[in-house]
């Protein structure tokens, strides 16, 4: 005889998973949340404070991070990346993030792992504002190498439709507002493990490459309150160059100067070792900048005060000039 758990799924395993999630997920709860994690959907009502809602969705992985998770062995942290990487797409938006759903496959489901993993989501649903409301669970033995895994994360967000932040309203003269970032975040990881050693990343290359992607949510919300940003790049896979003429007229261009702000030291470690040069390294990575603002010059010093107030980092790094949607560093 065959049955599903020796064909290499464990239905008990993966139901006492589920019943973890549910007590965890709790703790993300918002009150327009109308269900508990474990039917077949999630039940979410919009907030009453919106008199024009406008739905914004996002949805990313962590990429090979994970393989850095697997060589410290540490699995608390990444979830933190998986949310992070979805709302700060939200956010660009001026979108407060309502709802996040998850999507874990393994080949053969750890509990402790997973629920280690979960542990980051949530601390990340937390640092974000919004709710966890469910997600799968998908155990593949066919598909996965053992306990290896993989992760995707599903955003859902709302804003006022007079409130979007859509980058049209930016002229020549604006200021470029770097946020700062923790370190690579979640991209450039393909190249990062191929510069180091399968014992530094089991060491202190790892924990620094592992430190978790910065969740700039609630930061942004507030300075919202008190200045116009005309516009917001998440500084991702693609860097300065891909991300931040994504939203800005097409009649302006990026004027960065790069020696304005502290560019991390694991930049320049990864530099040297790829013997790769500045316009590719800022192709790839965020160089020390997870978010790109634009404000006008009366807003800096109200933005740089409110960063402040969340212990975030920030300079002012740029300008923005008359061009063709050119990023010039």
């Amino acid at each position: 005889m065959i049955d599903y758990k020796r064909s290499g799924v464990n239905i008990d395993v993966a139901n006492d998973f589920v019943k973890d999630i549910g007590r965890m997920a709790k703790a993300t709860t918002r009150k327009e949340v109308i269900c508990d994690i474990g039917g077949f959907s999630a039940l979410t009502s919009i907030p009453k404070k919106y008199k024009e809602p406008i739905l914004v969705s996002s949805t990313d992985g962590v990429g090979t991070k994970l393989k850095v998770a697997d060589s410290m062995n540490k699995h608390d942290t990444i979830g933190i990346d998986l949310v992070a990487m979805s709302v700060n797409d939200v956010i660009v938006t001026g979108a407060e993030p309502l709802l996040f759903l998850d999507y874990f496959a393994t080949g053969k489901l750890n509990g402790k792992k997973a629920v280690d993993i979960m542990k980051g989501i949530v601390a990340g649903c937390k640092q974000a504002g919004c709710a966890l409301v469910g997600g799968e669970t998908a155990e593949m033995p066919s598909m996965y190498k053992g306990e290896e895994y993989d992760l995707a994360g599903f955003c859902v967000g709302i804003v006022e439709k007079s409130k979007i932040i859509d980058g049209k309203s930016v002229n020549s003269g604006d200021m470029v507002i770097g946020i700062g970032s923790s370190g690579a975040h979640s991209n450039g990881f393909s190249l990062i493990r191929k510069l180091f050693s399968k014992s530094e990343l089991k060491g202190r290359f790892g924990k620094i490459l592992l430190t978790p992607t910065i969740i700039y949510v609630k930061a942004i919300l507030k300075l919202m309150e008190k200045v116009k940003i005309k516009s917001i790049a998440h500084i991702t896979g693609g860097g300065f160059y891909d991300n931040i003429p994504r939203v800005v007229p097409a009649d302006k261009s990026i004027l960065i100067y790069k020696e304005l702000w502290e560019v991390p030291e694991i930049f320049r470690v990864i530099q040297k070792r790829a013997g790769i040069g500045d316009r590719d390294m800022y192709r790839t990575f965020n160089m020390g900048i997870g978010m790109v603002m634009v404000v006008s010059k009366s807003d800096v010093k109200k933005t740089h005060d409110m960063m402040k107030k969340f212990r975030l980092k920030s300079w002012t790094i740029g300008e923005i000039i008359k061009g063709s949607g050119e990023v010039i560093i």
